[in-house]
């Protein structure tokens, strides 16, 4: 996906924890955002682990969350302001161990622009956002999808900015 004009992605990585407290709580790392894609880092820390010394499934379930959640905010970037997201529905399917520092890639499951395009003609637009969790060996630990439901505050200005288009 194209970098969208005046967006500062860094800024939006930086204030994730700020704007999601429970983020900042489990010390998640929102390591790099973009139009539609995200990473977050998870620490391999031993309040984070079960009752076997592995990652706590929350703690997963809680980077794969929030990474859809960046991956969402970098490619609504622009209209944040005039939209209400919610997480509606989320899986995630465990499929080994997780043992210390996790990474969540997160990838929006339909284009920014389509999503944008949706969101303007409908006044709501739902998509999913998959994401793989992976290891330090770079080791397939889960996959989730977080499906997405995003509507239009009563209040958004009729004018809006213009999708980003794919070259």
């Amino acid at each position: 996906m194209p970098e969208m004009p005046n967006v500062d992605f860094e800024a939006i990585a930086k204030g994730m924890s700020l704007a999601v407290p429970f983020a900042g709580f489990l010390n998640l790392d929102i390591a790099e955002v973009s139009a539609g894609e995200a990473t977050v880092v998870l620490p391999g820390r031993q309040e984070l682990t079960n009752h076997v010394g592995s990652q706590h499934a929350g703690a997963l379930f809680t980077a794969a969350e929030t990474a859809s959640g960046a991956a969402f905010v970098g490619a609504f970037a622009i209209r944040m302001g005039d939209v209400t997201p919610l997480a509606r529905s989320a899986e995630i399917e465990y499929t080994k161990v997780a043992s210390g520092r996790i990474t969540a890639t997160a990838k929006l499951g339909v284009e920014a622009a389509k999503a944008l395009a949706t969101l303007d003609a409908a006044g709501k637009v739902e998509f999913p956002c998959h994401v793989v969790l992976t290891n330090s060996a770079g080791d397939q630990v889960a996959t989730a999808t977080v499906h997405w439901h995003v509507r239009l505050k009563a209040d958004a200005p009729a004018e809006r900015p213009a999708p980003p288009t794919n070259p």
